[in-house]
């Protein structure tokens, strides 16, 4: 395993890789998170190749100043850098969540720089889906089991007495929705969103709709969506269509397939992914 800052495009991108083997480049969700919430887990995928994670411009570790532009052609333009630099063409890319739909940005761009393509939890291809998945979303925070967790947990005294549990607390609480069990949350790796970044990209999308562009591609892609997550699994299966690729449904997830259903999603992107024999 290593990690470095590498520069591109002006910026500092913070780079992980670990394993040996044939080329994978990992997008984290977000947007304006980083890698980290993805461990230990997608690291099981690195048994008979490289793993290249790296923190996107303007979260995790790859912090930038207010000034820098950080919407979805700079990250683009970053991802692009990052396989010239590390000479990797055609790359194969496995999206998570936001990360999905910068993979698909990304292979409109540059259709014939990508190998395969992974998606797990893409964010939407159009953004009518992505309004839906805020509205489901925030409809599931407002979960009586929840709510009430919340209720609680400010009425503890935690804060005072323990921090570090209050803030791991607050924390699993904040993402519960993101779970087909809020208790499941407890095994998902903390991180943080920069929401200046996050807005930046999404307000650079703007009424954005890639499908027209994406039935106009080819490339061998899998696409693993859950069942229960509040991004409509139409969505997952349209993207399937239009990529001509198989959408395998994780019955037992939601949002978080890789802490939900663990064995399945590890076995199901090994038969994809390329890997050393």
């Amino acid at each position: 395993m290593t990690a470095h800052h590498e520069e591109v495009n002006g910026v500092d991108l913070f780079v992980r890789h670990v394993g040996n083997g044939p080329d994978v480049v990992v997008l984290h969700g977000g947007p304006g998170a980083h890698h980290d919430y993805l461990l230990p887990h997608f690291d099981m995928l690195a048994t008979g190749r490289r793993l290249r994670y790296y923190d996107q411009r303007g979260g995790g570790r790859s912090p930038v100043s207010r000034e820098t532009a950080t919407g979805w052609r700079e990250h683009v333009a970053d991802l692009d850098a990052l396989i010239t630099t590390w000479n990797i063409a055609p790359v194969t890319i496995v999206g998570y969540s936001w990360g999905g739909l910068l993979a698909l940005l990304y292979l409109t761009e540059h259709a014939d720089r990508v190998g395969r393509l992974a998606l797990v939890s893409s964010a939407p291809a159009h953004a009518p889906a992505r309004r839906e998945l805020e509205r489901r979303l925030a409809e599931r925070m407002r979960a009586p089991e929840i709510v009430e967790a919340r209720t609680q947990l400010r009425a503890s005294g935690l804060r005072e007495r323990d921090p570090d549990a209050y803030r791991q607390r607050a924390f699993e609480l904040s993402v519960a929705g993101y779970f087909t069990h809020p208790q499941q949350a407890r095994a998902l790796t903390p991180f943080r969103v920069t929401e200046r970044t996050q807005r930046a990209v999404w307000e650079s999308l703007g009424e954005y709709d890639l499908r027209e562009k994406l039935a106009a591609v080819s490339v061998p892609a899998f696409v693993m969506h859950g069942r229960h997550d509040a991004i409509p699994l139409s969505t997952a299966e349209e993207t399937a269509r239009l990529l001509g690729a198989e959408c395998l449904v994780m019955e037992h997830s939601a949002h978080v397939p890789y802490v939900e259903e663990t064995q399945h999603f590890v076995a199901a992107l090994n038969q994809f992914l390329p890997r050393a024999t």
